[in-house]
């Protein structure tokens, strides 16, 4: 075997593990925005927020199968496993750039998709029989926040008014603090931040790692794409020598 195969073969393992820590990356992304949207789906009119999700979860499965078959290619020499890596190279190169592009637009939505956020306040009964509150209070026990923007958005609904103007729910108490009530003499016991900010700068962080991950996963598609060309290019050198070997023979 010739130093500069051996090389690429090399090249090719640590690269298609390099795939396999991405595909580990792109999955839990795409995972978390599929949990989010799971506690905070009521808050969207349309679900096409998970599209990046979705396809960034497609593109994990792809990544980890296209590793598994370049470190069994940098083992073994077979056209059929250079031909399968590099047609599944080009597939993740499709739904990474769908994913890209998915993310990009949803950017732009993310805010618009959370008005309906100050409606679920405003409906809000505090009664555990009722949904709408429970996920309220699901929302801000999970993000460990109060109200849209902060705890002074409860002084203007309903339930606000209904409890004397004395405090906001129980949900909105910091966890640290085990004297918390829900009443507003204490204000340092609540939560600071609001849940619409929160929310949105979860998503908006996930999505812009949706699109720099993709971009890192291309970097190491043409490292991969390029090694494996250079080992198609050796192949058939190899095999013509042993022909030739054999003819002698």
């Amino acid at each position: 075997m010739s130093d500069l195969r051996r090389i690429s073969k090399i090249t090719l393992r640590i690269a298609c593990q390099c795939l396999w820590l991405a595909a580990l990356v792109v999955g839990l992304s795409g995972m978390y925005l599929l949990v989010n949207f799971r506690q905070t789906g009521l808050l969207f009119h349309n679900i096409y927020l998970i599209l990046p999700a979705i396809v960034a979860l497609i593109s994990a499965a792809v990544l980890l199968a296209s590793g598994g078959i370049g470190c069994w290619m940098s083992i073994r020499d077979s056209t059929v496993l250079q031909a399968a890596f590099v047609y599944l190279l080009v597939i993740v190169f499709c739904l990474e750039a769908t994913a890209s592009v998915l993310s990009y637009v949803n950017i732009g939505k993310v805010h618009s998709e959370f008005e309906p956020f100050w409606g679920m306040f405003q409906n809000y009964t505090g009664n555990k029989q009722d949904f709408n509150s429970n996920a309220v209070d699901a929302i801000q026990e999970e993000f460990q926040c109060c109200g849209v923007h902060n705890y002074s958005d409860w002084f203007g609904t309903p339930w606000f008014n209904r409890t004397g103007k004395i405090q906001v729910p129980h949900s909105c108490c910091n966890i640290t603090f085990d004297t918390c009530n829900g009443t507003l003499d204490r204000p340092g016991l609540l939560y600071p931040q609001g849940c619409q900010a929160k929310l949105e700068g979860g998503w908006m962080f996930v999505l812009y790692f949706i699109i720099i991950s993709s971009a890192v996963v291309a970097v190491i598609q043409v490292v991969g794409l390029v090694t494996a060309a250079q080992l198609m290019r050796d192949q058939p050198l190899q095999e013509y020598r042993i022909l030739d070997r054999d003819s002698v023979n």
